[in-house]
């Protein structure tokens, strides 16, 4: 298995406790969650459910009876409601002997049906029985972290702090995509994965369909452009299996999406036709929860003028591409690569690659240890400082330095030459004019293959490259 090596330590530690553990492990859909716990246990489980996707109480109960059976439960009757499910789960576990018993249920939002009182009788099974035992490590696993959230981790009732181990599962970075690919033989350059990258982001699940053979035009051609492509429908596919009301949050996806550096609340829900209150909010927070979106502050204002950002990088390149291509070009990558329109995007697709390798950048200029906070900055010209100016990575340091990152995305080292090099001094001080900051602003340089040295350097402090991004940065 490729990393995920804190996580895998974090389920046989708890499975070696002495007493019960209850073990959430979330994330995006497809970013490996099953994959990671039925590896560490190598897929021998003494109780094993999955919850199923919009089927009502009475299906999930049948399943639930189903997966007991399975276990080797006898005598187990049909299921009237959960009470029932769990109490025959406990009857199960009484009648299975000494040593630890590894209890597993993924996709657990999914058996959270209406009126089902789910996480009730999971609350009552959980701290009237299960806790009190030292035999039981239960594993939830679901795609909706959202759910996850609300329901265990800032729940109000039974399960207040209740989950011992929370394991939010993140996407590959670039240097496990390179991993991964060696350990399957895939041929692959660095610039090509950080390519594919730019359209898969780290979802496991999107990597394991690259072939041997082919070139990444190839690759993305059968996937996305081909009729029969098996992730053509892919978008679509996510957003309904992770939400209920999937329309509204497709519809705000797509606004994100026209949007390439950020856009305030009131604005977004204006642009979706959405009215302020509780459904826009919770919206909002299950995609930022689920990764699709990211909430921040820029430089210098306050929490309540937060903008939001589509941070997704397949929902970016599939909105961009595939979308609404109902007779597509099935060679059009191959036919497309150098295109104006797939040049721009590959330099917005570098940027947000920089934002997902934070740590790795840190590194690459020296302050890994440095306690940081990542901000953008918009400046629109006024009568202090009339010339406008946009910087869309800045890194605020604790050593009293922030780097001005400037993220360049070539197919040779990037030359600066005289007319930019001014530019960039400029850009520099108008930031520092603008916000007045007390910081000392470096310049730092994000390139693919570095700087040229036959041009101008003297505006950069450091520098960056695509080589410094695939460094193995543990988390």
């Amino acid at each position: 298995m490729v990393g995920r090596l804190k996580e895998t330590a974090s389920l046989k530690e708890a499975a070696e406790k002495n007493h019960a553990q209850l073990i959430a492990v979330y994330g995006r859909r497809r970013v490996g969650k099953t994959f990671l716990v039925r590896e560490t246990f190598s897929d021998v489980f003494f109780f094993q459910h999955t919850g199923i996707h919009d089927v009502p109480m009475s299906g999930q109960l049948a399943a639930f009876r189903d997966s007991l059976l399975e276990a080797g439960a006898r005598n187990v009757p049909e299921l009237a409601d959960w009470r029932e499910a769990f109490n025959e789960l406990k009857r199960f576990v009484k009648a299975g002997g000494s040593g630890k018993k590894i209890l597993f249920i993924d996709e657990i939002p999914w058996m959270d049906t209406p009126k089902s009182r789910f996480v009730q009788w999971f609350e009552a099974f959980w701290n009237g029985w299960a806790s009190a035992r030292k035999d039981i490590v239960l594993v939830v696993c679901g795609s909706a972290a959202s759910w996850l959230v609300k329901k265990f981790f800032r729940s109000r009732g039974g399960l207040y702090d209740r989950v011992a181990e929370r394991i939010h599962l993140q996407p590959f970075t670039l240097h496990e995509c390179r991993e991964y690919c060696r350990s399957e033989g895939l041929s692959f350059s660095d610039l090509d994965i950080a390519e594919l990258y730019m359209v898969f982001g780290g979802v496991p699940y999107y990597w394991s369909m690259l072939k041997r053979g082919e070139s990444v035009a190839q690759c993305l051609d059968r996937l996305l452009f081909s009729r029969e492509g098996k992730l053509r429908n892919e978008f679509r596919d996510v957003f309904g299996s992770l939400f209920g009301e999937s329309a509204s949050y497709e519809t705000i996806v797509r606004a994100l999406a026209s949007v390439k550096s950020g856009i305030s609340r009131d604005a977004l829900l204006g642009a979706c036709g959405m009215v302020k209150g509780g459904n826009a909010t919770r919206y909002l927070s299950d995609l930022e929860a689920c990764g699709f979106i990211r909430k921040f502050t820029a430089f210098g204002r306050r929490t309540r003028d937060s903008l939001y950002q589509l941070i997704d990088n397949f929902s970016l390149f599939h909105l961009k591409f595939v979308d609404g291509e109902s007779n597509p070009d099935e060679q059009f990558w191959q036919h497309s690569a150098n295109q104006p329109s797939v040049n721009a995007w590959r330099g917005l697709a570098f940027e947000r690659i920089c934002l997902q390798h934070i740590a790795q950048i840190k590194e690459a200029i020296g302050v890994g240890g440095v306690l940081t906070r990542v901000f953008a900055w918009r400046h629109a010209p006024d009568e202090n400082c009339p010339e406008g100016a946009q910087i869309d990575l800045l890194i605020e340091r604790a050593d009293r330095v922030v780097n001005v990152c400037e993220i360049k995305f070539t197919q040779k080292p990037y030359l600066i030459t005289k007319e930019y090099n001014e530019r960039l001094y400029r850009k520099v001080a108008v930031f520092a004019s603008a916000t007045k900051t007390r910081l000392a602003p470096h310049l730092t340089m994000i390139t693919t293959y570095g700087i040229s040295r036959s041009g101008y350097l003297g505006a950069v402090q450091s520098e960056v490259t695509l080589a410094d991004l695939f460094r193995d940065v543990r988390r």
